[in-house]
C-alpha cells in the first residue's frame, strides 16, 4: 500500500491534540525535563497519578547530558544507587561512595522508564505565567517555546492542576514568575528567590534533598531549583541529590493526593 503524507499529518495532529487535550487537568504538572522532574514524574505516574511534564527544550534531560565538560560520564553517590537500579542504569564503582554511571544511558533510562510508567511530556514548551487563585497555584499558563524565542505577540493557552513542581534547575523558572506576582511570599528566610551559591559539593547533595519543598502553596521545588531558591550552593556533575530529590518530592505529593 502506498504511504500517503496527508495521512501521516492526519494521525500526528490526532494523536498530539488527543495528548493534550487528555492533559488539560492534572494532577501535578512538573516544569523542567532534567532527571529530578523525570524521576517525580515516574513514581507519581507509577503510584497512578496523572502528570505531564514541560520541557521549554527540544530535548529532555537538562544538564546531564553533558556529563562534567562534554565528559559524559556523572557520578552518583552510594545513597542513589536504588534509582538508578530502578531504571536499569549500568553503573561502575570508582571510590568508596563514589559511583560512575554513562550519561546518555541514564537520561535516556529514565526518560524511556517514566513515559512508559505514564508519564506524559510536553517538549519545546514554556511556562510563561501561573493562574493563582488566593490560595495559591492551580494551573500554569504555556506557549511555545519558539513563539517565546521570536517574541511573537501570540496568546498562551493554560492548564489546570492541583501541584505544580519547578524542576527547571538553575533558572527556577516557575518561582521567579511566582515572586512578580506576590512578592515577599515564598518560604524562604527573605521570601524571596535567595539564589545560587557557589560550588561545594557535599553541602549541596544534602541541601537539595532538604530544600525539596512546597515553597509557595501548590508550589514545589526539586533539584537545582530548590538550591538555587533556598540559597544553597551547586554541585556539578554528581546527580544522587536531583534523583533523590524527584524521589522525594513524589512521596509527599502521592500523601498529598
Amino acid at each position: 500500500m502506498a504511504l500517503d503524507e496527508v495521512v501521516i499529518s492526519q494521525a500526528i495532529i490526532e494523536r498530539y491534540y488527543k495528548k493534550l487535550i487528555d492533559n488539560l487537568e492534572t494532577d501535578v504538572a512538573i516544569v523542567g525535563g532534567g532527571p529530578s522532574g523525570l524521576i517525580a514524574g515516574y513514581f507519581l505516574a507509577k503510584a497512578g497519578k496523572k502528570v505531564a511534564l514541560y520541557e521549554r527544550k527540544l530535548s529532555i534531560g537538562g544538564g546531564m547530558w553533558g556529563g562534567g565538560m562534554l565528559f559524559n560520564e556523572i557520578v552518583v553517590q552510594k545513597s542513589a544507587i536504588h534509582l538508578l537500579e530502578e531504571f536499569g542504569i549500568r553503573y561502575n564503582h570508582f571510590k568508596e561512595d563514589y559511583y560512575t554511571a554513562d550519561s546518555i544511558e541514564a537520561i535516556t533510562s529514565l526518560t524511556a522508564g517514566a513515559i512508559r510508567a505514564g508519564l506524559t511530556v510536553f517538549n519545546c514548551i514554556s511556562v510563561e505565567d501561573v493562574m493563582m487563585r488566593p490560595e495559591g497555584i492551580m494551573g500554569l499558563v504555556i506557549n511555545w517555546s519558539p513563539v517565546e524565542m521570536a517574541g511573537l505577540h501570540v496568546d498562551p493557552l493554560t492548564v489546570r492542576t492541583k501541584f505544580v513542581v519547578d524542576a527547571t534547575g538553575h533558572a527556577t523558572e516557575v518561582v521567579k514568575v511566582v515572586v512578580k506576582k506576590v512578592p515577599g511570599k515564598l518560604s524562604t528566610p527573605s521570601g524571596a528567590i535567595e539564589g545560587e551559591k557557589s560550588m561545594w559539593a557535599d553541602k549541596a547533595e544534602n541541601l537539595t534533598l532538604d530544600n525539596t519543598q512546597e515553597i509557595f502553596p501548590g508550589l514545589y521545588v526539586a533539584g537545582m531549583a530548590a538550591n538555587a531558591t533556598f540559597g544553597g550552593p551547586r554541585m556539578g556533575p554528581i546527580f544522587g541529590g536531583m534523583l533523590l530529590s524527584g524521589d522525594k518530592v513524589a512521596k509527599e505529593l502521592i500523601q498529598r493526593l
